[in-house]
């Protein structure tokens, strides 16, 4: 069929239908990825794996995390359609591939790549395990505890402070729109990955929140890595504290559980945690093995 063909019968069957059926049908042809502007210069993209958070100064573009290769290409595409800048730095907020597999289509693109130090080395050996260091972009660049760079009138700084989701989670903030993207330090009501092969800790990871919320304010808008269904991948600070209480509850039913002599088979059959009523999409195993892992570990 000829595309004039094609796009005339599409057209008069599309005009056919109900306005129900309407949105169904477009649907099938609106972009896979969705992109929400925060301010006028800073916004999100969503589409397969952690979200991604961009910024469009006057003289370069900023991008933290980087999904799939597939999604950060369609990424690529969308912010040059917004902006002629160069692309001057992508950050990665920890190593895991949801967030770092798209670096690779920044290659030759971006001038620098930057991660907390033990970030990079988590990559490099997950890369390696799987045979895979063809298909990586690492960070050229890493930091320790603290780094800032101002970017125009926007400046940006990352902290590190403890293991958490893996031992190399950054918080990455952007200080004028007093905005921070919290890569996987924050599942939204989503039981969370806990990578204890990367140095998670669940304990200290509540205490990387507790230092986040001390250090910004309750003005703070804060980017989630993912959110369970329902709800949004941006919030304030009730939701890093409702966060750092879940999995405190985690912890603490896990722990009550052990000493009432349940084995780990039977912690597991677990469907809602005391206190974690919210959270009830499927993973529930994921904090539950993690936190027998972590309360058992000798």
């Amino acid at each position: 069929m000829q595309r004039r063909t094609f796009i005339q019968n599409t057209a008069l069957t599309f005009g056919a239908l109900s306005l129900a059926n309407q949105k169904l049908l477009a649907g099938f042809f609106e972009d896979p990825w969705k992109i929400k502007m925060l301010t006028d210069t800073l916004g999100i993209f969503m589409e397969r794996g952690g979200t991604i958070a961009f910024l469009l100064s006057k003289k370069s573009i900023v991008v933290v995390d980087s999904q799939f290769p597939d999604q950060s290409k369609h990424l690529i595409d969308e912010l040059k359609k917004r902006s002629e800048n160069p692309f001057k730095l992508l950050i990665n907020t920890h190593h895991h591939g949801d967030h770092t597999a798209g670096n690779i289509s920044f290659k030759g693109l971006v001038e620098h790549v930057l991660a907390h130090e033990n970030s990079l080395k988590n990559q490099q050996n997950v890369a390696v395990k799987n045979k895979t260091e063809d298909k990586q972009l690492y960070p050229d660049q890493t930091y320790t505890s603290t780094w800032c760079q101002k970017f125009n009138k926007e400046n940006i700084c990352l902290y590190y402070y403890g293991a958490a989701h893996t031992n190399g989670d950054s918080f990455v903030h952007f200080e004028k729109a007093n905005i921070v993207h919290c890569g996987d330090l924050v599942f939204n009501r989503r039981h969370p990955f806990v990578d204890r092969s990367a140095g998670a800790n669940m304990k200290s990871w509540m205490e990387v929140l507790d230092k986040g919320l001390a250090k910004f304010n309750n003005d703070t808008q804060y980017i989630f890595g993912h959110a369970g269904t329902g709800y949004e991948v941006t919030g304030k600070a009730d939701d890093l504290k409702a966060f750092r209480d879940y999995l405190g509850n985690v912890l603490k039913f896990v722990e009550g559980e052990i000493k009432a002599g349940k084995t780990k088979d039977e912690i597991l059959k677990t469907r809602i945690i005391p206190g974690g009523e919210d959270w009830k999409t499927d993973g529930i195993e994921r904090p539950l093995t993690a936190a027998y892992e972590e309360l058992t570990a000798k």
